[in-house]
């Protein structure tokens, strides 16, 4: 009895090995062509990374955008590669299952990495807007300096303090950017006053004409002085020029100059830049004359030294 029972079970296990060999063979000819395919699919993916890194290279995005950009459609390649090879041998179930894995993966990743995920993606449409590059002078979110490094995450900038700030990708992208490389000249503008007994028409001649003597004064055409308003005691003028930016000349070292060039050329030419002047009246409403007031304190004071000087009876 044990002896057939040993029987039957290899008889089983030998037809068993037999079907699975059969269906082996049925299907060889798919998976030599699924192998095929897959190997095809990873050559594919390698040039077509290559193809990919060089267009994005030559459009001028930065190498790190450029990198891994081609490296996920490099993926994106052989993965379907691999998908298609394995619908080819019938498994479009498995084929299925993965998709909607990878789905639940990418989603559960997103939300665990929020931040990290949000700042890598404003890095990458950055790469490709370019708003800036390595070099230029930016200003956003209180921070105003020369960018170092551009990462895919953050950027690197340093302030005219000389310190590094490190600002995440999302913050730049999110909020007002100021980028003063761009157009490579910025206008300086210098606040002044003049008595109101000089002519502003003659100030503001003779300020522009001394202005542009400067070199570092660009479009001096431009150059002018404008009157804003009415001060306590002076006309206000505003000059305006323009510098190349950044240049030779930095902004402070360009404001330091026009400032002292406009007292200098005021003071040549006899023209009173007035500090602060108050007239003090006492007599408003039941109060006194201040000349009034100094009279009793001088009267006063002369009738305490005539006192002084009486002689002894």
């Amino acid at each position: 009895m044990e002896l057939l029972k040993v029987e039957k079970f290899w008889s089983l296990i030998y037809e068993k090995l037999e079907s699975w060999l059969e269906a082996t063979i049925k299907i060889l000819p798919n998976i030599v062509v699924a192998i095929l395919i897959a190997i095809f699919f990873s050559i594919l993916a390698r040039y077509a990374g290559k193809i990919m890194n060089n267009f994005l290279r030559r459009t001028k995005v930065s190498p790190q955008i450029a990198n891994l950009l081609s490296s996920i459609f490099k993926v994106g390649v052989l993965v379907a590669g691999i998908f298609i090879a394995l619908d080819f041998l019938g498994l479009s179930g498995t084929v299925t299952f993965l998709l909607a894995g990878a789905g639940i993966v990418g989603l559960a990743i997103g939300f665990a990495f929020q931040d990290m995920t949000e700042n890598l993606i404003a890095g990458i449409a950055m790469g490709i807007r370019k708003p800036f590059q390595i070099g230029d002078i930016i200003e956003t979110d209180k921070v105003f300096g020369e960018v170092k490094t551009i990462n895919l995450r953050n950027t690197l900038v340093e302030t005219f303090s000389g310190q590094l700030e490190i600002i995440p990708n999302k913050i730049l992208f999110r909020n007002i950017l100021t980028n003063y490389s761009t157009k490579g000249i910025r206008r300086i503008e210098v606040p002044f006053g003049i008595s109101y007994a000089d002519d502003p028409d003659k100030a503001t001649k003779i300020i522009v004409e001394h202005i542009n003597q400067y070199k570092f004064v660009i479009k001096k055409q431009e150059t002018a002085v404008y009157a804003t308003d009415f001060g306590d005691s002076s006309v206000n003028l505003l000059l305006w020029f323009w510098i190349d930016y950044p240049g030779k000349t930095g902004f402070m070292q360009a404001k330091h100059e026009a400032i002292i060039g406009v007292k200098k050329s005021l003071e040549k030419a006899d023209i009173l830049i007035p500090f602060p002047i108050r007239t003090l009246d006492f007599g408003a409403k039941g109060g006194e004359k201040l000349n009034n007031m100094l009279n009793a304190t001088e009267d006063h004071n002369n009738d305490s030294v005539a006192e002084s000087k009486r002689p002894d009876e």
